[in-house]
């Protein structure tokens, strides 16, 4: 059974200035998600909005839609 997840991440910058990615957070819906990645960019360098959409039970996810991007973020810090 497919289901979508809605995730916020939000990035702050380190000692040497380099932007690094925050806990996700799990949002109720995409525009809960978006709201909450826009207030935590006026608080954080930045935050992205993002769902995925895949079978828990399997293991198997769709590749991340990104639903918004406020800020400074480092998409490739996502996947590390």
């Amino acid at each position: 059974m497919a289901v979508t997840y809605y995730v916020v991440v939000p990035f702050d910058r380190d000692e040497s200035g380099n932007l690094v990615a925050g806990e996700g957070q799990e949002a109720p819906s995409a525009s809960a998600a978006q709201r909450k990645a826009r207030s935590l960019a006026l608080e954080r360098a930045g935050a992205v909005a993002f769902s995925r959409t895949g079978d828990p039970a399997m293991g198997e996810f769709q590749d991340a839609v990104v639903l918004a991007q406020f800020g400074e973020v480092d998409l490739n810090a996502l996947s590390e």
